[in-house]
């Protein structure tokens, strides 16, 4: 099948043009009229997800690799060595990215692996009415996440609203109109914000809100009779 074959079945799950101006989904390495042997899907890339691979492949990722525009590529530094790589074994990528997160990974994750009760779907922010008393919301979004710590901003023992956004949505706050948010990166300073503006915040990881990809586009694509081989990222951290 040729790539652009792939591209548009991709574009018409989760439509590009969905993305963030800022953003860089779509396709990232490789050419239209390339004939695709074998489909990858990774939440990102990495040396050993590249080494896994078998030539003349398509690897589909959520994170782009390429974001800003490169002045040049020196092999010995990120992303240029994963970009020789790519190149050396004929592997196209396309990351499908923000308009993926607004599409179904979101949603996915709120009411397919949290299990709340979708009460608004705004852009990133999805949010729900339920009521949590705070220890039974942290033992839930460790069990159901697999992540053994949370951080949380401005505690409340009893929450009557929870919104959320998976990966980085610590900036989108301000349109948050719920009591606590839940998101997968709070930088400092925004946490200050938080506690200045009676926010409730946790942290909840984002490789860990992150990490359905790959089940969740395996899925959409073996609908339309596409195999692909899902391989596994690792989290960057260690705790």
């Amino acid at each position: 099948m040729k790539l652009s074959q792939i591209y548009n079945i991709l574009n018409t799950i989760s439509p590009f043009e969905f993305q963030e101006k800022w953003d860089n989904s779509g396709l990232n390495i490789g050419s239209m009229d390339k004939e695709i042997e074998n489909i990858y899907v990774s939440l990102d890339i990495d040396s050993s997800i590249i080494e896994k691979m078998k030539p003349n492949s398509l690897l589909i990722t959520h994170h782009p690799l390429i974001f800003d525009g490169l002045k040049s590529l020196d092999f010995s530094l990120h992303p240029s060595n994963l970009i020789e790589k790519l190149i050396k074994k004929d592997i196209s990528l396309i990351a499908m990215h923000t308009n993926f997160d607004k599409t179904h990974l979101n949603r996915y994750v709120f009411e397919e692996v949290l299990g709340f009760s979708l009460s608004s779907n705004e852009n990133f922010i999805i949010s729900t009415q339920e009521h949590w008393n705070l220890e039974e919301l942290k033992k839930h979004l460790k069990k159901r996440l697999g992540i053994e710590y949370l951080r949380i901003i401005n505690p409340k023992e009893q929450i009557n609203s929870l919104s959320m956004c998976t990966g980085s949505g610590a900036s989108l706050m301000d349109s948050v109109k719920s009591e606590c948010f839940l998101t997968g990166d709070i930088k400092y300073h925004d946490a200050i914000k938080a506690m200045e503006q009676d926010l409730m915040m946790i942290e909840i990881g984002h490789y860990e809100s992150e990490k359905f990809f790959n089940q969740i586009i395996s899925r959409e694509l073996e609908f339309l009779s596409l195999y692909v081989i899902m391989l596994d990222s690792k989290n960057p951290f260690t705790f």
